[in-house]
């Protein structure tokens, strides 16, 4: 096919170039990254003291509080601390700091903390439960209890943790989920852990959040790898219910299932994942009005776009549009669009020299590698645009960090002929896979529209509300970035570029 030209035939755009004028930017203070009241502004949260690892969405009174697993990377024993920040609008966040801290000392059960949940109780208390992780202990894993009145200052109680039976894995006995169950009068909690072999999640109840009850196995493994399913929630949203997980190999993707009971079954739908393996971990929560997935995407190998993924990075949150039949598919947060509306100029820098150039876009010949070149955002940015004109054997995208001979190091590639969308964390598309993937059914389609958000080294790339596809891209900030085609007389049309 096509793809395997494409690194010799981008040899030749820099033989093919138009210039145009520079890119400005005159962002104001309402785009500054610190307000007044020492609020950060972002699309994809983290705060300097540490990244973000595996999120814990809770809603409550008007405040979405995500805690999460501190990578402090320190080099100290003890590690992964629970942190906190709060938001209301999704793009303006509260930093909390560290709120639970790890065990004191390298023989207590928790000298590492893993996921787990904050919830409310019938009477207002504040309840987390999380991993208990000990490398030197045995069992390893532990279900662990804290409370708090405020969400900010919590006290352990050692008294409630335990551990797994001897019908499950008591080294993968984690990431525990909890919520009040009113037909019964009880608790539930979800476990992930495993069981001959495989990976299950296990429920248990409790009629005082204290004591546990085993009720045995909930839902497993269905994907045919026996696989952890990692950092589960279940919630009812609009008259569905949805247990969402991700799975700890090969893929390393957030799925979702839907069910008309709480007991399940619980079926998977045709597409059951919302991005790619750049965004993972993803727990559901909502306010009462929309749905939401929070996750995160991770860094790369000693920081290099072109390593694979590393453990905590940035935090990542997905709106989710429910349909008739109780699919979810990720849409773009109305709310960030508000706030990242200071427009910036749409004239390239850069253009090939067959390209027509339209009242607010462009139309590609479909001669070899052409592209359209625009200036590098310098803290976070806004595209949008409208894709048409392409066929079935076109590959066209939009790439950043490109070289002295135009070619972007890092791209995005609408594959027609595969009916994919791809992440290439590296120019030679040639002689690799895609770092990141989404199925994408290009049939039926005239025209797409596209959405993308640049912040603090992750993109995100929404199409038409119907997928999602997150990737770390150090150099997505302060690198010019461009659309380009292969081959493809595509047109990319009604461009909206913000910061």
């Amino acid at each position: 096919m096509r793809m395997k030209k494409v690194f010799a035939l981008a040899i030749a755009a820099g033989l093919l170039i138009a210039c145009g004028t520079t890119q400005t930017s005159d962002q104001g203070d309402e785009d500054a990254t610190e307000t007044e009241n020492g609020d950060f502004v972002t699309v994809f949260p983290k705060t300097d003291d540490s990244l973000v690892g595996d999120t814990m969405p809770f809603y409550d009174n008007g405040k979405m509080y995500i805690f999460y697993l501190a990578d402090q990377r320190d080099g100290k024993t003890g590690y992964h601390p629970w942190a906190l920040f709060t938001t209301e609008d999704y793009c303006t966040y509260e930093d909390k700091g560290i709120v639970i801290p790890y065990g004191e000392s390298a023989t207590d059960q928790d000298i590492a903390l893993g996921t787990g949940c904050v919830m409310k109780d019938q009477q207002g208390l504040y309840h987390a439960f999380y991993t208990g992780h000990n490398d030197y202990y045995a069992p390893k894993e532990a279900i662990m209890h804290a409370t708090s009145s405020d969400m900010l200052n919590w006290t352990k109680i050692p008294g409630d943790t335990f551990i797994a039976n001897e019908k499950y894995s008591q080294d993968d006995f984690r990431d525990p989920y909890v919520f009040y169950v009113p037909e019964e009068q009880q608790y539930w909690m979800l476990v992930v852990t495993r069981s001959e072999g495989t990976g299950v999640i296990v429920k248990y109840v409790s009629k005082d959040l204290s004591k546990w009850e085993d009720m045995g196995i909930f839902f497993e493994d269905d994907l045919g790898y026996g696989t952890n399913m990692e950092c589960p929630s279940l919630l009812q949203f609009n008259g569905k219910w949805y247990l969402a997980f991700s799975d700890q190999w090969p893929d390393r993707v957030v799925h979702y299932r839907i069910g008309n009971s709480i007991n399940g079954p619980f079926l998977k739908p045709e597409q059951d994942t919302l991005d790619g393996n750049g965004f993972y971990a993803g727990r559901m929560e909502t306010d009462g009005t929309d749905l939401y997935m929070v996750g995160w995407n991770g860094t790369k190998i000693k920081h290099d776009d072109v390593n694979d993924y590393d453990w905590a990075g940035n935090t990542v949150i997905h709106k989710l549009q429910q349909h008739e039949d109780g699919t979810l598919t990720p849409v773009v947060n109305e709310k960030i669009v508000e706030k990242m509306n200071h427009e910036l100029s749409e004239t390239p820098l850069k253009m090939t020299n067959t390209i027509k150039t339209l009242d607010d876009g462009f139309e590609l010949s479909g001669n070899q590698y052409e592209l359209v070149q625009f200036a590098s955002f310098a803290d976070s940015g806004r595209v949008e645009a409208e894709i048409s004109g392409f066929e079935g054997d076109d590959l066209f995208g939009i790439a950043f960090a490109p070289d002295i001979e135009n070619v972007g190091a890092l791209n995005y590639v609408f594959n027609v002929p595969e009916n994919r969308i791809e992440f290439y964390n590296t120019e030679q598309i040639t002689e690799g896979d895609a770092q990141s993937y989404m199925d994408y059914d290009f049939s039926g389609k005239d025209t797409i529209h596209l959405t993308m958000f640049v912040d603090d080294g992750v993109t995100c790339l929404y199409l038409d509300d119907e997928i999602a596809l997150t990737a770390r891209m150090y150099r997505s900030v302060g690198t010019n970035w461009q659309f380009f085609g292969v081959n493809a007389g595509v047109t990319f049309d009604n461009i909206g570029i913000y910061d």
